[in-house]
């Protein structure tokens, strides 16, 4: 393919390329987090939530946000 677009015009709000990162530390993070709640009590009925463990709003990118693909055409580049 020589060029590839987006279907749905969706853009990151900061100049972060990937939240790939922060998606990582924070799955790492909640993992170790329930794996030490299991080891202290096998019995336990709730386990830790993943938003009490990482906030998404701290990432990089900011959340996203809808663009004009014709005021925008080079955002609609992959």
């Amino acid at each position: 393919m020589s060029h590839s677009y987006r279907h749905t015009p969706i853009v990151g709000i900061t100049t972060a390329v990937s939240e790939k990162d922060d998606k990582q530390k924070a799955n790492r993070r909640i993992r170790r987090v329930v794996r030490e709640a299991i080891r202290r009590s096998p019995e336990a009925e709730a386990l830790p939530h993943v938003r009490e463990q990482s906030d998404p709003w701290t990432f990089e990118k900011d959340g996203k946000q809808w663009v004009d693909p014709r005021a925008y055409p080079k955002g609609m580049r992959k």
